[in-house]
């Protein structure tokens, strides 16, 4: 039987810890003090019986007549005690008479014979039951109390560090601007906790992150835009050439800097986090066909259930559209798009993608086995699908092949 969630906690661990450990130092003192006050009651009754017992023993002896608490052969007494006096031995132990408790006492008397003394021991046997009641009761309000202001500490501190572990996934999520600002980490003079040391280096730790893409995004549209004059030249400078083979390589290069430099600039964009979207009605079927026209490519579309989904066409057809280059730049034919109400899929027969790509989402700038390209194409199809609001995952088909599916909102 599992578990549930809540009760791997830490405040669910440190209740019971102190459930565990108040019960057990409850029951030790309540052991030691039931003891010590057993001990001392049946001390003083014993020695009053054996006080008693002599007594009777010499009044027994010199013939006077005995006191009403001492009898011969008492039918009361214990079988064991009665055996332990008839060998010739004198004990104590407490026993029932008249259906109250007794301390007996008992001696050897006329050889074969047991002379026996009984104290009241009614008034010892109600002290020892009502220190256990006492012990119970103050037992249980102390574990009480201690759970309560354990659980309150506990809390606060759980609070704390739920709060950090919340502003970890957020950052981690990519949220570069969520802090934990713990109180003790404002205030210099007080002194700080572990909870506290771990919030300042994780707000530290984003800081810095943050710092360091910033510089990245600054940097990454820095040249993308000083490389963006140039190349517009060279372009332009490229379609005077003479035709030929090198004039064709020229211009294939060109080209293919200039798509970077583009590319370059929408990623710096999307990093900014400020890209708006323009909403309109576009069926999704006559959208995928367009963007498969576009692209010349021998893509199959697969229209199983068309429905008009409000969308940024723009950026939806540049999701598709890298995702249909993409499959064909780095996979193997036949690649087939397929629509099914929200649902659309890319798919083609490849090796697949690579197994961080799946896991951990693409990256830019790395591509795995020899592939060409420079891996931004599909870092550019995951920002504008989130700025769509819809959903880009990857995975490999159980058969061979690389399946892209993008789910609309």
């Amino acid at each position: 039987m599992r578990l549930p969630r809540w009760s791997g906690t830490l405040a669910v661990k440190a209740a019971v810890f102190i459930t565990v450990m108040c019960c057990a130092l409850a029951a030790l003192l309540g052991v030691l003090v039931h003891v010590s006050v057993t001990n001392q009651t049946v001390g003083e009754a014993r020695g009053l019986a054996l006080s008693r017992l002599r007594d009777a023993t010499a009044a027994y002896e010199a013939g006077d007549t005995l006191k009403w608490d001492a009898w011969v052969d008492p039918p009361d007494l214990p079988g064991s005690l009665r055996a332990l006096a008839v060998a010739g031995d004198r004990g104590t132990m407490v026993g029932v008479h008249g259906g109250r408790p007794t301390m007996w006492a008992a001696g050897p008397v006329d050889g074969r014979r047991a002379l026996a003394v009984e104290v009241d021991y009614s008034q010892g046997a109600r002290t020892i039951a009502g220190l256990d009641r006492a012990i119970l009761w103050s037992s249980g309000l102390a574990i009480t109390a201690t759970l309560l202001v354990g659980a309150f500490a506990v809390t606060r501190v759980t609070r704390r560090l739920d709060t950090t572990a919340r502003v970890a996934r957020r950052i981690s999520a990519g949220d570069l601007d969520a802090r934990v600002d713990d109180p003790l980490t404002k205030d210099a003079s007080r002194p700080q906790d572990e909870v506290a040391a771990v919030a300042a280096a994780l707000d530290t730790m984003a800081a810095s992150l943050q710092g360091k893409l910033l510089s990245e995004q600054r940097f990454t549209a820095d040249v993308a835009h000083e490389l963006r004059t140039p190349l517009t030249g060279l372009h332009a400078a490229a379609e005077l050439l003479p035709p030929g083979r090198p004039t064709e390589l020229v211009r294939d290069r060109v080209g293919a800097l200039r798509t970077l430099t583009e590319d370059l600039l929408e990623i710096s964009r999307l990093d900014t986090g400020r890209e708006t979207v323009e909403l309109d009605t576009e069926p999704l079927g006559a959208l995928a066909e367009r963007v498969v026209r576009a692209s010349g490519t021998e893509t199959e579309v697969v229209v199983r259930r068309d429905v008009a989904v409000e969308t940024d066409r723009r950026r939806l057809e540049r999701v598709l559209g890298n995702l249909v280059a993409n499959a064909h730049r780095h996979g193997r034919g036949p690649v087939s798009l397929t629509v099914d109400g929200p649902v659309v899929t890319v798919r083609d027969h490849g090796d697949g993608f690579p197994a961080y790509l799946v896991e951990h989402g693409p990256q830019r700038f790395r591509t795995e086995g020899g592939a060409r390209g420079h891996g931004l194409g599909l870092t550019i199809a995951v920002g504008q699908a989130e700025v769509l609001g819809a959903r880009l995952s990857f995975a490999n088909a159980v058969e061979g092949g690389a399946v892209a599916t993008l789910v609309l909102g």
